[in-house]
């Protein structure tokens, strides 16, 4: 879908592309082709590992601004999607073409319109569900651009992290119902800003929290949120993660959207990763929607699982006994 309309812009003229200089492509998800642009020319900037790691396999990931053109790919958050248009118009030089692309679903009408108020913006290009159009790199944007702010806890956040205005609900059930005493080494897969983190390391027992978040921006957060040495904060995908000795215990609250479309798979690859990482006599802790069909996959990974405690949204399941690696 991004690709038609990108394609669509360069063949007809509504982006020109400067002749020379690096090309920032801004928060690019995994499927979206960008080979309509110069590959040799092409920076991607994007905060979520996996997308990172994908991109950095055919293009650079290192060079660092100003660039010469950007394409910014917009996230859902209204916030989010302004603070990083404000970012790419700041690291583009003036004059330098800056595009915004998205789909209709992630809110592209409401960012266009808000650009009109501010910029010189070109027509907008529809095809595929969604809306193209770019402007000069020039306009003060600055007061678009994302600042901390201090939520209930006295813990920070970004615009566009999950939960980024208050503690997620299943992570507070999940909280509370947390064992009297931990083993010694834990982790937080999906580690988020860091709420169940502090949450974790107020339980007796604990020697080492392996704090693991896909999204940049979050453990970022986290770093600030969770001051204690026993913390060690990981930018990786939680699904590939793996800590330096098995674990005593996995606590998360796992994703379950992939961009807009729900996807109960990255929960259970979530589970696959907690049993890997665990020891023998480890234990799984983790809170789900309930309408998510978890329990196979739980089974598929742990000996026994039960539900402790739970609402009409959510979930709080014990695992134990993880079940060794099939050959």
């Amino acid at each position: 879908m991004r690709s038609a309309r990108l394609t669509l812009a360069l063949d007809t003229g509504a982006l020109t592309l400067p002749a020379e200089g690096r090309i920032a492509v801004y928060r690019p998800r995994m499927g979206d082709d960008l080979s309509s642009l110069p590959q040799d020319r092409v920076t991607v900037r994007t905060g979520f590992k996996p997308d990172h790691d994908h991109f950095a396999r055919t293009y650079s990931v290192a060079p660092a601004p100003p660039y010469a053109a950007a394409l910014v790919c917009l996230p859902r958050s209204r916030e989010a999607a302004r603070a990083l248009i404000a970012q790419a118009a700041a690291e583009v030089r003036p004059g330098g073409p800056v595009a915004v692309d998205g789909q209709k679903t992630d809110g592209i009408d409401t960012a266009l319109k808000d650009l009109r108020a501010r910029v010189e913006l070109s027509e907008s290009l529809s095809k595929a569900h969604g809306k193209f159009a770019s402007f000069a790199a020039g306009p003060d944007l600055s007061d678009w651009a994302a600042r901390p702010r201090e939520i209930e806890g006295g813990f920070q956040t970004l615009p566009g992290i999950f939960s980024a205005d208050a503690p997620d609900r299943g992570s507070v059930l999940l909280a509370a119902a947390l064992p009297a005493k931990f083993g010694g080494k834990v982790a937080d897969l999906g580690a988020g800003w860091g709420y169940l983190a502090r949450a974790i390391l107020a339980h007796p027992g604990v020697k080492r929290l392996d704090l693991v978040e896909a999204e940049a921006d979050a453990i970022a957060c986290a770093r600030v949120n969770v001051s204690d040495h026993r913390a060690r904060f990981h930018w990786a995908d939680a699904t590939t993660f793996r800590p330096e000795t098995l674990l005593d215990a996995v606590v998360m609250n796992p994703p379950f959207h992939f961009g807009r479309e729900a996807d109960p798979g990255l929960g259970a690859a979530f589970i696959q990763a907690a049993r890997r990482m665990l020891a023998p006599n480890g234990s799984l802790w983790l809170v789900a929607n309930r309408h998510l069909p978890y329990d196979a996959a739980l089974s598929d990974a742990f000996l026994e699982h039960r539900e402790v405690t739970g609402d009409n949204g959510f979930r709080v399941i014990h695992a134990i006994k993880p079940r060794r690696a099939k050959p």
